[in-house]
């Protein structure tokens, strides 16, 4: 067989969340045919108080079946070098040899799609709703583990910690209780117990962390801006546009109505009464004259 190569994370981290599947496998077969074929619904798990489970993909059940084998070859092989070599037979398996897994994880698809139909025909509109809300709270917890994990990545400074925090952190070896909520609770009361000039020494560590803190997450920003990652910026540090201030707002306000000229109505109405006005004063020095000659 081909020398094994390395492994993406994934495919390590992908053994965690099966070790409850590890320890309760069938009987072991050899046979990739015979194992495929026994029961191909055998991991799809109706339960009548929830939801049906779905089905694994044929990937996982082949590494279901492959497990005991390789455990038996090497009873103290890792678990992840367990995955690690079956993901690589997985690779230099034929299309031939993988197809009874997937067919039998596409039956087990249809059965799934089946019972979800029946479990969901059984709900009223409030726990379909409910239902709704639940997914909708997963995905924005996978959202935010999978942000975190992103800003890990990409070297995200730690944020400050507290004066309490540091304080723990420094005797918490030292502390009092067989578990770490004992231990946390008497260090909480060593904590209240401190004069304010013990407190002290732990206030000026925390304020130096804040500063060491304000220092690295601009340069850290700054790289985000250079890489194109404005995204992850803190919202009250982006730049924004600025806003008319109120004086540029008042002395647009006298313009306009300095501007604004009077309607064709009003200028009808005075140009006829100044008519009228001129009208009558002709009509008055005419009569005058007229007084005169006689």
């Amino acid at each position: 067989m081909a020398p094994y190569k390395l492994l993406t994370a994934t495919v390590s981290l992908m053994a965690r969340p099966f070790t409850s599947f590890f320890a309760n496998t069938p009987a072991r077969c050899t046979s990739i045919v015979c194992s495929a074929n026994i029961n191909p619904v055998k991991y799809l798990t109706s339960q009548i108080s929830g939801p049906p489970k779905r089905p694994l993909n044929g990937y996982m059940r082949y590494v279901l079946q492959q497990k005991p084998v390789v455990t038996s070859q090497d009873p103290e092989i890792k678990l992840v070098d367990v995955v690690r070599k079956i993901a690589q037979q997985w690779r230099m398996m034929s299309p031939e040899q993988k197809q009874p897994f997937q067919e039998a994880s596409n039956q087990a698809m249809k059965q799934f799609k089946v019972d979800l139909q029946k479990y969901q025909a059984q709900l009223t509109p409030a726990q379909l709703q409910q239902q709704v809300m639940e997914k909708r709270q997963k995905s924005a917890k996978r959202k935010a583990i999978r942000k975190k994990r992103e800003l890990t990545v990409l070297g995200k400074p730690k944020r400050p910690r507290s004066p309490f925090n540091i304080f723990m952190s420094e005797h918490f070896q030292e502390a009092r209780g067989a578990t770490t909520q004992a231990k946390m609770k008497s260090l909480l009361d060593d904590w209240r117990n401190l004069f304010s000039h013990q407190k002290q020494v732990f206030i000026q560590l925390a304020e130096d962390d804040k500063i060491r803190y304000k220092n690295e997450i601009k340069s850290w920003e700054d790289h985000m801006v250079d890489i194109g990652r404005e995204d992850l910026i803190r919202e009250q540090t982006q730049p924004t546009k600025k806003k008319p201030s109120a004086a540029k707002k008042e002395t647009k306000k006298t313009t306009a109505k300095s501007v604004k000229k009077p309607t064709p109505a009003r200028k009808s109405k005075a140009s006829s009464k100044t008519k009228r006005s001129i009208s009558t004063k002709t009509v008055k020095k005419g009569s005058s004259k007229k007084v005169s000659c006689d």
